[in-house]
């Protein structure tokens, strides 16, 4: 193992343990060298100020980073922060740009999301028929929601 592979080890361990002042140091140069899963890390310990205090700018700069190398935790992380206008400025199809990608891998959650904002108008105009089927692709029935 080398040693960025023992410090992203460690790093990830230490914020799985929420012992983000451990973490900082371990993921963020390898975040700052490019490394996917750091980039997401430091991105959610940035935006919420864990272990340091809250950067929505460098928040959204490492969420974006790793949402453009293909992380899907990151494409919807950042779904969220152009729906919510966290950590950015609010952006109905920024957000629905990169939930499309996250549920590209797998990520039912972000169809789901999608689907609620067609069916509630959030950022995107309201469209029933569309969140109805997003809702299915997810693996619910739309009569639930």
């Amino acid at each position: 193992m080398t040693a960025e592979d023992q410090n992203l080890s460690s790093g990830i361990a230490a914020f799985e343990a929420k012992h983000f002042n451990t973490a900082y140091p371990l993921l963020k140069p390898l975040a700052e060298a490019g490394n996917t899963e750091a980039l997401y890390r430091m991105a959610i310990m940035c935006q919420n100020g864990l272990g340091m205090v809250a950067d929505e700018k460098k928040a959204f700069d490492y969420m974006k980073q790793a949402a453009e190398r293909g992380h899907a935790l990151a494409q919807h992380g950042l779904g969220f922060m152009y729906m919510q206008g966290e950590c950015v400025a609010q952006n109905g199809r920024e957000a629905e740009k990169w939930f499309l990608k996250a549920a590209e891998q797998g990520m039912s959650g972000s169809l789901t999301t999608l689907a609620l904002m067609y069916k509630d108008g959030t950022g995107v105009e309201k469209d029933e028929q569309k969140a109805r089927e997003l809702l299915q692709q997810a693996g619910f029935n739309p009569d639930d929601f």
